[in-house]
């Protein structure tokens, strides 16, 4: 497998700009009308003749998951040359620019490395350029993330974060739909077919960037999706995580002269689809090999054939199969891994990296993301762990108990220490990059002034009658319960930079009789950020009454999936037929 070229300029610096002038203003005024920058004029001329149609140059900057992209291109027949110096910016026959992590970081790498410059010189140019996210924001003036910090100043307007009051969740996470304008030649695919957006700033359509606008997709307000200006291109969304849609999306940027001249049959998208997400529980057996795994209130072993670890299939395989099922995310949770040395546990950062070969939808991984200190000594930051996985394939970390001694010491003291994993991946991330999985079991009680935690009514009483409960989180795999409910610890890690929450729950685990939906209600009523319903799935019916009766954005199952009780286009059809929106 071939590993990720990181170019020097790579390192991530966390530091913001909020006065510097942007790269392009600064450009535009040291030009005459219709000259090029004379610094680069030189460069340009020197393109090199022997460059292959089949080469894409690739602006890595290295924050974040840029393998997918890497992949994506690959799989469509193309190779890849890394920009090492502002030189092969300007030298390259088609740039894709795959903007991830934060607005100020990247600024602050393309400002102090000449990135910049050369960037809006390629731009003014005409020359063949795709932004994806962050990609597409930074050719803005300026953004509103930790800011304001001044942008590349392509594109009149500001980049802001999404208004919550209006009732939306922030992050913006999922499968949309496009509104298409103008002519936009890549778009050309989409045929009203859901794109996969993950994002909590955007840039407001106006009356002084129309001219660019290409598409738009609404989300509490509308928003830009796409800008098109001649050869000069860039989405919000993920199309090298929108699946067969976005693939072509990339394809007609590369190649137009092969995209089919006949148009797809339109599909019926109109707004953010409910997710189905598959999960893969996976860990070794006690023969070594790596195998996907389900049990019953997380008892993964056989009761009988010699008490043997349960053995569902290979994650790869299995993960490539959900995919083509229609998967609109794939989740890996190692249960086994990580105990002394996160990074030492080659096996997964493997499965990840095969599995994002041809699984062109997000990939979330958990599992011991923390800080650590291995057997020599050496000190490891939660953020070298995760930026590990992320290089690997993973779109989004997943974390768990560290997430839960986090939020207690928050409630404890009321003071954010900066210092938790779920604190730094998020800062350097964004938040839409972490998931915490909160793993709670109902406790039932007689009167709801009993505990000190957030108790409810529920809807089936208790063995002795009991008509209210509360929900204890519990770490280490739920072996233990901590001091925390599970309405505080959402509350808790929303404040501390959670941009999801995966709901589990305890009680309801491989038990096939459906979403505790008391939980379920209690949490998505509560915070303003997506929650993903988990535990309990047994037919496509408890899909639609999660999503029927709570605020819930997805619901994730496992075993029915595994072992083909219930296929996921058949969860999809009936979600369809009950009015739900769902990715078909």
């Amino acid at each position: 497998m071939e590993a990720t070229v990181a170019a020097p300029f790579s390192s991530f610096v966390t530091s913001t700009q909020n006065s510097s002038s942007s790269p392009c203003s600064l450009l535009l005024s040291r030009k005459n009308l219709g000259s090029v920058n004379l610094r680069f004029k030189s460069r340009l001329s020197v393109r090199a003749s022997s460059t292959s149609d089949s080469v894409v140059t690739l602006l890595d900057y290295g924050a974040g998951n840029v393998r997918s992209i890497r992949n994506a291109l690959r799989h469509l027949g193309f190779s890849i040359k890394d920009v090492q110096t502002p030189g092969d910016i300007l030298n390259a026959d088609r740039l894709i620019f795959p903007g991830v992590g934060a607005f100020a970081p990247a600024m602050d790498v393309l400002n102090k490395t000449g990135m910049g410059e050369a960037l809006c010189t390629y731009i003014d140019n005409d020359r063949p350029f795709l932004g994806i996210c962050l990609g597409l924001q930074l050719l803005f003036d300026s953004s509103e993330e930790n800011g304001p910090v001044k942008g590349l100043g392509v594109i009149p307007g500001t980049v802001g974060r999404f208004d919550s009051s209006a009732g939306i969740r922030v992050p913006h996470i999922g499968w949309n739909a496009l509104q298409v304008g103008k002519d936009s030649e890549i778009l050309d695919d989409v045929g009203n077919r859901h794109v996969y957006f993950v994002h909590s700033y955007r840039a407001i359509p106006s009356n002084e960037n129309k001219d660019w606008v290409s598409s738009t997709c609404h989300y509490g307000e509308s928003f830009i999706s796409s800008i098109r200006r001649g050869n000069v291109h860039a989405v919000q969304f993920h199309p090298e995580k929108s699946g067969e849609v976005g693939l072509s999306v990339l394809r007609r940027f590369l190649d137009p002269k092969s995209s089919s001249k006949q148009k797809p049959e339109e599909g019926k998208a109109s707004k953010l689809a409910k997710r189905v997400i598959a999960c893969l529980d996976v860990r070794t057996n006690d023969k070594g090999d790596l195998v996907v795994t389900k049990g019953d209130q997380y008892d993964v072993r056989e009761q009988s054939n010699e008490n043997e670890v349960r053995n569902l299939g290979k994650p790869v395989d299995l993960a490539r199969q959900y995919y083509k099922d229609g998967a609109d995310e794939i989740s890996f949770l190692n249960i086994t891994g990580f105990r002394d040395f996160p990074l030492g546990d080659l096996p997964m950062i493997h499965v990840l990296r095969y599995t994002s070969e041809n699984v062109f939808v997000p990939l979330t991984v958990g599992g011991g993301i923390r800080d650590f200190t291995d057997a020599t000594g050496r000190y490891y930051s939660s953020l070298e762990v995760a930026a590990e996985y992320f290089r690997s394939g993973a779109d989004k970390i997943s974390i768990g108990s560290d997430a839960v001694y986090a939020a207690e010491e928050f409630i404890k003291s009321g003071a954010k220490t900066g210092k938790s994993s779920l604190e730094q991946i998020s800062r350097v991330y964004g938040n839409q990059a972490v998931v915490v999985s909160i793993d709670p079991r109902r406790v039932y009680v007689n009167d709801s002034d009993d505990v000190p935690y957030k108790v409810i009514r529920v809807t089936n009483p208790g063995p002795n009658g009991e008509e209210y409960a509360w929900y204890q989180c519990t770490v280490s795999g739920g072996r233990e319960g901590r001091p925390i409910g599970a309405y505080e610890l959402a509350k808790a890690v929303e404040e501390l930079g959670a941009g999801e929450i995966l709901l589990n729950c305890i009680d309801c685990d491989g038990q096939g009789k459906g979403f505790d939906t008391d939980l379920v209600k209690l949490i998505s009523d509560s915070v303003g950020i997506p929650v993903i319903a988990s535990s309990g799935a047994g037919t496509p019916e408890h899909f639609s009454e999660v999503f029927e009766t709570t605020n819930a954005s997805a619901a994730l199952a496992a075993g029915i999936f595994h072992r083909k009780e219930v296929p996921i286009h058949s969860v999809k059809e009936h979600l369809l037929e009950k009015s739900i929106e769902v990715r078909m």
